[in-house]
């Protein structure tokens, strides 16, 4: 009577349960590589949307300065609020400033850390409406 094997192996090897480590390695590039090309692009939105709120601060001061001089018939004294941008709080990411004469004014807003890498550098507004830089020279800052 032949012997009949119960196990059902019949002498094949096992396989293993499991990842190798070539097809772990594997999948640690594949992220690595998304990583690398991901990261850079958040970043640039993440700048570019504080770049928006700077925009906007500056946009809003210098209406806070027209409408200054239309009760006093003159930019001397407007002063920015103490404030810096963002204005919800956190870390400064631009630094506001203005200079000012009696019939002009300029609101300039410098980049301050990480946000110094923005393409748009520092921007500014003035009394006639022209800011900078202008979309001819860096397209998308304003």
């Amino acid at each position: 009577m032949p012997v009949i094997s119960t196990s059902g192996h019949c002498g094949k090897r096992r396989s293993a349960l499991g990842f190798t480590l070539i097809e772990l390695m594997v999948v640690v590039a594949v992220v690595a590589i998304l990583a690398a090309v991901a990261v850079p692009g958040y970043q640039d939105q993440v700048r570019k949307s504080r770049r928006a709120q700077a925009k906007a601060d500056l946009v809003e001061y210098g209406q806070r300065a027209e409408r200054f001089h239309t009760v006093n018939n003159t930019y001397q004294g407007f002063t920015l609020p103490a404030t810096q941008s963002p204005r919800e709080g956190g870390t400064a990411r631009y630094t506001l400033g203005i200079q000012q004469a009696a019939s002009t004014f300029t609101i300039t807003a410098t980049p301050q850390g990480t946000q110094a890498k923005d393409k748009c550098g520092t921007m500014s507004i003035n009394q006639a409406g022209v800011k900078t830089p202008a979309e001819a020279t860096v397209a998308g800052c304003w």
